[in-house]
């Protein structure tokens, strides 16, 4: 179930990374107020996956899988370029949640 919540609260950070960026520095409030809900439901959910999951371990993943979350919706929905250098760092990231999840079952 920690799993299920910790997908969730990427969902929701990924959202708060969109919402924020539409809010233009907090000026414009129904953008402030979706980036200010989403964050909140998706720190919820976070905490309940860090009752099953290390801190470090979770919280790592959690901005991780999110952080390319946000640059993979960018891509697709918002017209940013997605170069060589973006796809080695997501595959860098990838590979470093992985050896965290590993190193937590060990």
């Amino acid at each position: 179930m920690s799993w299920l919540y910790l997908g969730i609260a990427v969902i929701f950070e990924v959202a708060v990374g969109i919402f924020a960026g539409k809010a233009q520095g907090f000026t414009k409030l129904w953008w402030t107020i979706g980036t200010l809900v989403a964050g909140a439901i998706g720190t919820f959910f976070l905490s309940l996956a860090l009752l099953t999951f290390d801190v470090g371990v979770g919280y790592a993943i959690w901005t991780s899988v999110s952080g390319v979350g946000i640059v993979i919706v960018g891509a697709l929905f918002f017209s940013q370029r997605l170069t060589l250098k973006k796809l080695l760092g997501i595959a860098l990231i990838i590979g470093g949640v992985v050896g965290l999840n590993l190193a937590g079952t060990a």
